[in-house]
Parts: C-alpha cells; sequence; structure tokens
C-alpha cells in the first residue's frame, strides 16, 4: 500500500490519443497512475515515459473493454496497488469512417458496446466506490457529436448521447455523496480517430485537449465543451429544427 500518495488517477483508454495526453498531464501534477488499455507494449511504453520525465509512479494493465465481467476486481486491484483512488477518468472509444451509405449491424454494435457499455461498466462500480468513501471524481470523455444523431454516424452519435446522459444521472445520484461527475464534449482533436471523420474542422492537439481537460478537473465543472467555442455550435446544433438538420453535410 502507498498510503502517503497525493492524488491517484485510473484511466481507461490510456495508451493513445487523448487518454496517453492525460496521463502525461496528470503525471505532472504528481499523480500516481493507473493506466488500462488493451495495447499492452504502448501501455508499458507509457509508464516507462512518465516514470523518467515526471517521476510518476505509473502502472500498466491490460484489459479490453468489451471484457465488462473482468472490470470490477480489475478496478478494485488497480485502486489497490496504487493505495488509493481518487480520480476515475473513460476516454476508451472507437469511431469507424464517417459514411452514410452503408450499414454496417457489427460496426454499430462495437460502437455502443466500446463507448456506452463498456463505460457503464467502468463508470458503476468506481461510483460505488467513491460514494462509499464519500469523495472522488469521475470524468467521462464524450463528443460534441453527440449532441445530435448524424445520419454518416448514427451509432456514434449515440453513443456518446448515452454516455452524456448516463452521466449526468449519476452526477444526480452522487452529488450528496461527496463526488464530482465530468462530462467532457470534445470537438475535433488530431488522434488516430480523426482519419475516420468526414472532414476537419479546426481539430486541437491532444496535449492541448489534455490541458483543458485538467482544468475542468481542476476546477471540478460538470458539463464542458473542450475547446469551449464548440459549445455554441451545439446551442445552435441542438435547436436546429430536424427538417432543416437532415440536410446539413455533417
Amino acid at each position: 500500500m502507498h498510503s502517503n500518495l497525493t492524488h491517484a488517477a485510473l484511466i481507461v483508454g490510456a495508451s493513445s490519443g487523448v487518454g496517453a495526453a492525460l496521463a502525461r498531464r496528470l503525471a505532472r501534477e504528481g499523480y500516481a497512475l493507473g493506466l488500462v488499455a488493451r495495447r499492452s507494449n504502448r501501455l508499458q511504453a507509457l509508464c516507462e515515459e512518465v516514470q523518467r520525465t515526471c517521476g510518476a509512479r505509473a502502472l500498466a494493465y491490460r484489459h479490453d473493454v468489451l471484457n465488462t465481467a473482468e472490470v470490477p476486481a480489475l478496478l478494485e486491484k488497480a485502486a489497490d496497488d496504487l493505495g488509493r483512488l481518487d480520480l476515475f477518468i473513460y476516454c476508451a472509444g472507437v469511431l469507424f469512417p464517417n459514411d452514410s451509405t452503408t450499414y454496417h449491424a457489427e460496426e454499430d454494435l462495437l460502437t455502443l458496446q466500446v463507448n456506452l457499455v463498456g463505460a457503464a461498466a467502468w463508470i458503476n462500480p468506481a461510483a460505488e466506490r467513491f460514494r462509499q468513501e464519500r469523495a472522488g471524481h469521475i470524468v467521462g470523455i464524450g463528443s460534441i457529436a453527440g449532441d445530435r444523431g448524424r445520419r454518416g454516424m448514427p451509432a456514434y452519435t449515440a453513443s456518446k448521447a448515452g454516455l452524456h446522459t448516463y452521466l449526468e444521472g449519476m452526477r444526480n445520484r452522487l452529488w450528496r455523496e461527496g463526488v464530482t461527475v465530468t462530462t467532457i464534449k470534445l470537438g475535433q482533436v488530431e488522434t488516430d480517430m480523426l482519419r475516420n471523420a468526414d472532414r476537419k474542422r479546426n481539430p486541437i492537439s491532444a496535449d492541448r485537449a489534455a490541458e483543458l481537460i485538467w482544468r475542468a478537473i481542476e476546477q471540478r465543472r460538470q458539463t464542458v465543451y473542450v475547446p469551449s467555442w464548440w459549445r455554441l455550435v451545439g446551442l445552435a446544433v441542438r435547436h436546429l429544427p430536424s427538417s432543416i438538420f437532415r440536410r446539413l453535410p455533417i
């Protein structure tokens, strides 16, 4: 046990992109890290990097979020290994190419499993742990795309809308228990997933996204668009009549 640690965080989906950038950002703040993903080689390299550059303690846990049965035990093991758990971040996600002309049930089901079912499998036991401790912070990485159903990626938009609603429900359940729940609605970020978008719309770097997410964590915000100008886009998109929205090239 390492009870003298100041903070410890567990990040699911930490091997690349925003998850890896968040690991680096939290390491600079002195967090001990539990890093979870499928690609153990990338995880191990990231652990070695943050240990070398930040002196942070970092532990790697190989896990496929489709394997929901192993989540409760893995969460407890990571928390026990770290000595405590203050922050939980679900950053795992999948996005298939934006294409309104194809229909692939297998891809849609996988998208829902990874982006929503996997999130629920992790967030629920994290919420129960934090409720018992009457402390803790849960962060879910959602998307501006979840604000409306888009013709080119109905499963992705549904998965993120579902995640946003699930997080809101947990926030409403936990606010009296001393637990913070933050929903991050990401705009476009320069990651591998962006290759599957139909077009680029002023993407920011993963490091910039991590910095803005860290500020939201530090301020214990509830729902945050990253970067903030996407909030105006979201407001406009949410209020467009369906008869207009369905004609837009998005």
